[in-house]
């Protein structure tokens, strides 16, 4: 038997972050009839709003913008404070640095806040669900959901949903989906919206500068200063810390000249930093863990084939990907990967349809020594 659409309800939760987006979302279900009610994330952050109102969402001026495009659809409005939960995904964040690896502090707060934390405030608000301004679909087959690429591929947001559990997905509206951006910005100059040139926020929240090495000193963060080594061991020179660094990075090592260095491992437990040429910094294969899957059942057997994001900007690559009982698995790409980083997301795609991901461990550089890990998991 079919199961119903639960998104079909009337009565929804949008998040409202400030931006372009988000109002339009709520312009665009109200006037499909839906009953909604606003809500606006406060991160307890402290930032300097001159700078934060650039490129960052969850300032002062995006809850003003929220709160007075709320006002101006006549539906209800609440900012929430959500700063214990934040600190959470912050706290996560410093963690990995530390730990040598890259976080993904969005795909945690998609799978966190903005689709658990305000599915639970739907509730409380007798809603149905939850509608948010990101740019990939969902659509319900057999009572499941289906995740897919937003149309506007420069856009696409459906990465950063590779770790939302399913049951949050059926209960979840992303009307821009279907979209590009253009249009979007369209509608709201066509509503009279405020934030119709508003500019696209680009950078972590809780980072407003883009500069994620000043949170680290203003955490007070210990570092692991040591050195800058080639893959042979050579010293290339020193650095203050190996929170400093990631891997694919190419520029701001302070080692120049010739031929391009990358950043391929990091380890602070000794301090150092591998340096190594393009093609010492591609892996062939990854572990990843906590396997979350979306409308999708591993075939029997535990192997699949699928095209592998390992991070929010890079091609697809084509993989095969063998599951284990414990649910973590082996990627073994066909062809070797650029910068493939520990703690970073792995989201599985068939086609345009995320199939689900999981957190990336232990990688395997393609011209890493025998039994050698190419970065920690």
């Amino acid at each position: 038997m079919h199961t119903p659409d639960p998104r079909n309800a009337q009565r929804l939760v949008v998040a409202m972050s400030g931006g372009v987006d988000s109002t339009v979302t709520a312009w665009m279900l109200q006037r499909e009839g839906k009953e909604l009610v606003g809500l606006f994330m406060r991160n307890g952050v402290k930032v300097d709003e001159a700078e934060s109102c650039k490129k960052a969402c969850c300032s002062v001026s995006d809850a003003r913008d929220a709160r007075m495009v709320a006002a101006k659809l006549g539906i209800p409005f609440h900012a929430v404070d959500l700063k214990r939960e934040f600190r959470v995904i912050i706290d996560y964040f410093l963690k990995e640095y530390s730990a040598g690896r890259t976080p993904n502090p969005c795909a945690v707060c998609n799978r966190d806040l903005k689709l658990d934390a305000l599915m639970r405030f739907a509730d409380e608000f007798g809603c149905e669900g939850v509608a948010t301004g990101h740019y990939a679909r969902i659509e319900m087959v057999d009572g499941r959901p289906h995740v897919r690429r937003g149309v506007d591929h420069t856009k696409d947001q459906s990465y950063q949903l590779f770790c939302v559990a399913e049951a949050n997905l059926a209960r979840t509206h992303l009307p821009l989906g279907g979209m590009q951006k253009s249009e979007v910005r369209a509608l709201a100059a066509e509503a009279g919206l405020r934030t119709a040139a508003k500019r696209d926020s680009q950078e972590i929240c809780f980072v407003p500068s883009n500069d994620y090495r000043k949170l680290l000193e203003e955490e007070g963060v210990e570092l692991h200063p040591g050195t800058l080594v080639d893959t042979s061991g050579k010293l290339l020179g020193t650095h203050e810390g190996t929170e400093h660094f990631t891997i694919g990075q190419r520029r701001g090592h302070g080692v120049g000249g010739g031929t391009p260095l990358y950043v391929v491992e990091v380890h602070p437990d000794d301090g150092r930093v591998v340096l190594g040429t393009g093609d010492e910094a591609t892996f062939t294969s990854m572990q990843v863990n906590e396997l979350n899957w979306i409308g999708f059942d591993v075939p029997q057997g535990g192997e699949l084939r699928a095209r592998v994001q390992y991070r929010y900007h890079c091609t697809p690559a084509l993989a095969t990907i063998g599951v284990e009982a414990d649910g973590s698995a082996t990627v073994q790409f066909d062809e070797p990967q650029l910068a493939v980083a520990s703690g970073q997301g792995a989201a599985f795609y068939d086609g345009d349809r995320l199939l689900g991901g999981g957190w990336i461990g232990a990688t395997r550089r393609a011209l890493a020594g025998a039994g050698e890990a190419g970065a920690r998991g």
